[in-house]
């Protein structure tokens, strides 16, 4: 997903909810922080939200605009309705939330918003979640310089989840570290 399908699902997402303001949790809230990231943080063709006033308007984002849908089928992108808890992220991470102002579209009346997950809070995030890909995901943010090490082994304990969730966070993260 690049930035213009991005900002598409965004605006597409406030015309079906009838809100402005979104948390964007997946991969691809690296384009809160990032313009233009390394190809390798792109892979995805779906972006993970919900609207900040009314999570439960996740189930008109899947419907209208999700895996499968007419707006998938149209432009082979698409929105994940999530909800707050989907992700495990570091404590404070709502503070961290990056804005993206997304262009108003033709013809609409709506002014969208992403909040995106913070860089670190996102890889970390991807880290808890520890399925290969994502993995894959927190090694191509270090080794393109996005994240610092030091930040991330900072945030582990802040973790959500056990005790040996987070050893075995920083102990891949340490593998991956080395590995570059």
């Amino acid at each position: 997903m690049r930035s213009e399908q991005f900002e598409h699902v965004i605006a597409a997402a406030a015309e079906v909810t009838g809100q402005d303001e979104f948390v964007v949790i997946g991969s691809q809230a690296i384009l809160g922080s990032f313009g233009q990231p390394p190809e390798s943080l792109l892979q995805s063709l779906e972006a993970d939200l919900y609207a900040l006033h009314d999570p439960g308007a996740s189930d008109l984002i899947d419907g209208a605009l999700g895996d499968g849908s007419q707006f998938h089928r149209a432009f082979g992108y698409y929105a994940h309705g999530v909800g707050p808890q989907t992700a495990k992220t570091p404590r404070g991470w709502e503070e961290r939330l990056v804005l993206r102002e997304i262009p108003p579209r033709h013809a609409s009346k709506r002014t969208p918003r992403a909040w995106c997950l913070e860089v670190h809070d996102l890889v970390l995030s991807k880290c808890a979640a520890g399925r290969d890909r994502d993995w894959d995901y927190a090694a191509a943010a270090l080794k393109a310089n996005i994240v610092q090490r030091d930040v991330l082994v900072a945030r582990v304990p802040d973790l959500p989840g056990s005790e040996e969730l987070r050893d075995h966070v920083m102990t891949m993260l340490r593998a991956i570290v080395a590995s570059l």
